[in-house]
């Protein structure tokens, strides 16, 4: 996949699923990115609801473009919109 993203990064919490499949869904694209666990560290927790306006995880910010609460599926179909590819 080729993107000129320069920052990713991925808000996770521990145990959910849709975390993993957001994270594979990166790596398997060979996309490098960020995972900041927000089920670990409180200043990243309000840091994600902050930029996202919610408590769910996932969140990804690419670039100062955000995503929040989403599956593989929904990720694919954003990033296509954002970035067209």
């Amino acid at each position: 996949m080729n993107l000129t993203a320069q920052n990713i990064r991925l808000f996770v919490k521990s145990g959910c699923p849709w975390c993993a499949e957001a994270a594979d869904w990166l790596a398997a694209r060979g996309l490098r990115h960020e995972t900041l666990n927000v089920s670990r560290d409180r200043a990243r927790f309000a840091e994600m609801t902050e930029l996202s306006g919610q408590t769910r995880a996932p969140v990804i910010e690419v670039d100062g473009r955000v995503l929040a609460d989403f599956g593989a599926d929904e990720l694919e179909a954003w990033w296509r919109e954002e970035f067209g590819v």
